[in-house]
């Protein structure tokens, strides 16, 4: 009998991190590959080291994630679907702490603002570390009781630290969309609600942006994300990444994808996907 492996899914970080948990909750029966980079997470799968890939694009409190749109349109992968993933913040230590003990938490520095009541109540100082699943791995072999760090529960449960306290982020709404990819586009319709996304350059001519968009408008297509990003180290040569609801094949998305191309010097679908039910709860 051939043995097959089983599939795998790459993610930037530590076994534990926010994207690991969105990896669980999307594909929960795939194997995890940490990667350190998010370069190092796309190599992954070209190299055929994984099946997929799991990113970050945005969140509901700190927009978007630094170098993701650059990265996705050279990446040479395509997205498949999307996973939203609330950021609850925990505070955990070793074994046999207690709360009083802590006098010291690591974390990464995104999560150390979004949990600054809960430090200073407590009379806890903090500092940055590069990733808060593996400052939770170092905390695991470091032996200090004085020590904590702030994570997601996955991350205590697989380094075996105690939690001490949950929730202690100061916004509930904290939420991270991910990007589900692969090397292949796929553009059957699988859901109910589909989403296109799309990368594009307006040609150089007086309103470009605005022709573009009138498209949608007239159409009755809703764009739910436009952002624009410099390109080949430019001030004049920039690029749109857009999420727009619907399906190529939908005859408004289809004029309103016909009159975009008119008024651009290039065009890419990156995705066809269904909508997670997550996008409603945000």
């Amino acid at each position: 009998m051939t043995q097959t492996n089983p599939p795998r899914i790459a993610f930037q970080g530590a076994l534990g991190a926010y994207s690991h948990e969105a990896c669980m909750k999307a594909r929960p029966g795939m194997v995890p590959v940490p990667c350190t980079t998010f370069e190092g997470v796309i190599r992954a799968v070209k190299e055929n080291r994984a099946d997929l890939a799991m990113l970050p694009v945005e969140n509901t409190t700190y927009g978007r994630v630094a170098d993701i749109h650059r990265l996705l349109p050279e990446s040479g992968l395509h997205i498949i679907g999307e996973a939203f993933v609330r950021v609850r913040i925990a505070l955990m230590a070793l074994p046999g702490a207690t709360l009083p003990d802590i006098r010291h938490v690591r974390a990464h520095m995104v999560l150390l603002p979004q949990a600054r009541s809960f430090l200073q109540q407590n009379g806890i100082t903090s500092e940055a570390a590069a990733d808060s699943a593996g400052a939770a791995e170092e905390l695991a072999q470091s032996g200090d009781r004085t020590q904590g760090v702030l994570a997601s529960e996955v991350a205590a449960e697989i380094y075996g630290l105690q939690v001490l306290a949950r929730d202690i982020e100061d916004l509930e709404h904290n939420t991270t969309r991910f990007l589900l990819m692969a090397p292949e586009l796929d553009g059957t319709r699988r859901g109910e609600n589909m989403l296109t996304t799309f990368v594009f350059e307006v040609r150089n001519i007086p309103a470009a942006l605005y022709k573009a968009m009138g498209g949608f408008a007239t159409n009755g297509v809703n764009m739910t994300k436009l952002e624009s990003y410099m390109v080949g180290g430019s001030f004049t040569a920039t690029q749109f990444y857009a999420d727009i609801e619907g399906h190529p094949d939908d005859p408004a998305v289809q004029r309103a994808l016909e009159e975009l191309n008119y008024f651009t010097n290039m065009l890419e679908i990156l995705g066809v996907y269904p909508s997670d039910p997550g996008r409603a709860q945000v």
